[in-house]
């Protein structure tokens, strides 16, 4: 299977489809941290390029509730993010999952299918993940975990906050990888 992780500079979702023998590859505005298949540049450019399957994590930082304080002087820049998350879910791929925070997505966009924390997939956090699905099943949890924190949520501020704070969980990539790519 062809599978696009958009907007992944970390390379997790990506490796763990690779890992299971599948075409795999990230991209994103920035260099990958991790070698392996990556593009470097705009998705855009490469949606039509005959993909079965594209897992998007479009940036958040106009769309999601913990900026909510700033939309009212970002508005042309939330417009901006929210025509690109239209064109992500309207691309010209079989199968789509678009992860994003809780946001205004889901008030100007749609409802998300699905939402999922870190702490069903081996991780012992908590972080309300929202997905919006096409012709994919809801991720199936794999391994719930007891103690959970919200260390995202605690992070102090930095230069790389929000690198860190964009990293998929290795376990969601791995269920997304056993759950979605073993589909017909």
């Amino acid at each position: 299977m062809r599978v696009l992780v958009a907007c992944e500079f970390s390379g997790i979702v990506r490796d763990a489809f690779a890992s299971r023998g599948h075409d795999a590859w990230s991209c994103d505005l920035m260099p990958s941290e991790r070698p392996g298949q990556h593009i470097e540049g705009d998705v855009l450019d490469i949606l039509a390029q005959g993909w079965d399957l594209m897992i998007a994590h479009p940036p958040c930082t106009y769309l999601c509730n913990s900026g909510a304080r700033w939309w009212r002087s970002r508005q042309m820049e939330q417009r901006h993010a929210l025509a690109f998350i239209d064109l992500l879910l309207h691309a010209p791929i079989p199968r789509i999952a678009l992860e994003n925070p809780e946001g205004c997505i889901s008030t100007r966009i749609q409802r998300p299918d699905q939402v999922i924390h870190p702490w069903q997939f081996g991780h012992g956090e908590e972080k309300k993940t929202h997905l919006w699905l096409h012709n994919l099943p809801p991720l199936v949890p794999t391994q719930l975990v007891e103690g959970r924190e919200q260390r995202i949520w605690r992070m102090p501020q930095s230069r790389t906050r929000g690198r860190e704070r964009s990293r998929t969980y290795p376990g969601i990539a791995e269920a997304m990888a056993l759950q979605w790519g073993t589909m017909p």
